[in-house]
């Protein structure tokens, strides 16, 4: 027993330390799994990135057993009853469970067990939403050979604790793709340091950024605002004590002179051209907004793309109303107002075409999720 906790130990702390390695976000899937399975066996694996406005996948990792099932595990998702759903473990209480667990050992109450997972030799399955923040980057749903235990509490609960390492390591994933790759006004800037927090290089953008940050806001040191020398100096503080204390995240915001509020995000960049360099991500702080495309696609209103959005991420009529401060009769209309817009009788439906349309022919083609969540 002491011998699977300490090396829990040292699984957590080298997935922390992935998320601060400056990977690609299918490199950082690739390595936190092969980790994972260090301490929780399993027969295969699903981990896919979302669109946090929707929580529509953007992208997906599978091993080839569930890529066989991928229509059903799709039809399932969207359009059928069933238990331990990603959307409801978003909003949950708890962003995991397992299928046997929410089903009181009884997983054949479970549709999808019943037409997916036991025809393929599948048995439990351990599901987790990666949110951070409030936020919801990603989801990961772990298999069990139907001939093996089920997951049992220690392994939930380390996921449970993990999880949210996991969605800071697709979000900066996500980042420092844009960073190095986008061009538009609104992307994010990059800035490498050098040990002594030397400038090794900068991105326009990131020039562009911190150029307005005012000169109180700024050390004697190489002339870098200060709150990049806390972020690069919290990743040599996690490196050093090997686990990152919520309290050492390496990530701060700075109020600029012109009044809006950046984000820095830092991390290790790794690599045989890397020379260990930081990383610093600068962006402009936003919320998360719904892709535009949606409203273009099918002439909705404002509201009527909120209303999709909720719809999406799983909230009642009633929450609707609350978040919107409408009645409920109020949203009845938005909603069939959209159903006749988009052509569907319901709201699953709706979702499913939503996926569908919008979001499958972009994973097919190959598009890769952009900072945002939504495809670059």
């Amino acid at each position: 027993m002491a011998q699977k906790q300490h090396e829990a130990k040292r699984v957590r702390r080298e997935i922390i330390r992935l998320t601060q390695a400056s990977l690609d976000f299918r490199a950082f899937q690739g390595e936190t799994l092969k980790q994972l399975r260090k301490v929780i066996p399993i027969e295969a694996a699903f981990f896919a990135t979302v669109d946090p406005a929707t929580l529509l996948f953007t992208s997906a990792m599978s091993d080839d057993i569930l890529q066989q099932a991928t229509p059903q595990f799709i039809e399932n998702e969207f359009l059928q009853d069933d238990v331990n759903k990603f959307v409801a473990l978003a909003r949950g209480e708890s962003p995991v469970g397992g299928l046997v667990q929410m089903t009181h050992q009884q997983a054949e109450q479970s549709q999808r067990y019943r037409e997916i997972l036991a025809p393929l030799g599948l048995g439990d399955e351990l599901r987790a939403a990666l949110i951070t923040r409030g936020v919801c980057w990603g989801v990961l749903c772990l298999h069990r050979e139907r001939t093996s235990p089920p997951f049992d509490p220690a392994e939930a609960a380390f996921l449970r604790r993990i999880a949210p390492s996991l969605a800071e390591g697709l979000r900066s994933s996500l980042l420092l793709g844009a960073a190095t790759t986008e061009e538009s006004a609104d992307a994010p800037g990059l800035l490498l340091l050098a040990e002594d927090h030397s400038v090794a290089a900068i991105t326009p953008i990131a020039q562009r950024l911190l150029a307005d940050v005012a000169e109180e806001d700024r050390s004697p040191v190489h002339g870098l605002p200060y709150a990049v020398h806390a972020v690069a100096a919290r990743v040599r503080a996690a490196e050093r004590h090997g686990e990152a204390a919520p309290d050492l995240a390496p990530r701060a915001r700075l109020r600029t002179v012109s009044g809006q509020w950046l984000v820095l995000h830092a991390s290790r960049t790794t690599g045989a051209h890397a020379d260990g360099q930081i990383a610093v991500i600068v962006e402009v702080a936003r919320p998360v907004e719904i892709a535009q495309l949606i409203v273009q696609a099918y002439a909705l209103s404002r509201r009527e793309s909120e209303i999709v959005r909720l719809v999406a991420q799983g909230l009642t009529t009633t929450e609707m109303a609350e978040a919107f401060h409408i009645t409920a009769n109020t949203v009845q209309d938005h909603l069939k107002a959209v159903f006749e817009k988009v052509g569907v009788r319901s709201r699953r439906e709706l979702v499913s075409q939503l996926f569908a349309q919008q979001y499958q022919p972009r994973i097919a083609a190959g598009r890769e999720p952009g900072a945002d969540g939504w495809f670059a």
